[in-house]
């Protein structure tokens, strides 16, 4: 019985995070917060076109997915043609948790972005690091679609 319950989460992880690739949008501005919710800065304008900007994470993990896999190694091939560019991972946690369990979280999460970076070419020295924990979530909604949208790391231009 637990394990049918395991499996449906999963599933519910899985398509979450594929809907939301699929969903993506790229946005420019100054970066801003609209009511609860952070509206970005300077993120994926400056990536080539079809590179998403936002990796996803299951609830209370840092570890990357297939997808968020898939995504950086297409931000590592433009960085490196593009060896200008430096950039700044912000980690991103949902709702749920302390202040600063969320922080440590949001920062593995860049973390493990920056590594999976850094294996594909681009160097350290052009990636810092910044995590807002639950701070500047994408969806102010209290639901298991919000958290998952919540629980990201994002690339962005550094300045």
């Amino acid at each position: 019985m637990e394990f049918n319950k395991i499996v449906k989460n999963a599933l519910l992880i899985i398509v979450a995070c594929l809907a939301l690739s699929a969903c993506a949008t790229k946005k420019a501005g100054t970066g801003q917060m609209q009511g609860d919710v952070y509206t970005g800065k300077d993120t994926v304008e400056y990536l080539a076109s079809g590179v998403p900007d936002r990796v996803f994470f299951a609830t209370n993990e840092s570890v990357l997915t297939t997808a968020s896999r898939e995504t950086l190694r297409k931000q590592a091939a433009w960085l490196r043609k593009n060896s200008k560019i430096n950039i700044v991972l912000e980690g991103h946690a949902d709702e749920r948790g302390t202040r600063e369990y969320n922080l440590a979280l949001g920062e593995r999460r860049a973390n493990a972005a920056k590594d999976y970076l850094m294996t594909y070419g681009v160097s350290s020295d052009r990636i810092s690091v910044l995590s807002y924990g639950k701070e500047r979530p994408v969806d102010s909604g209290s639901n298991p679609l919000s958290w998952s949208k919540n629980r990201r790391s994002v690339t962005v231009k550094a300045n």
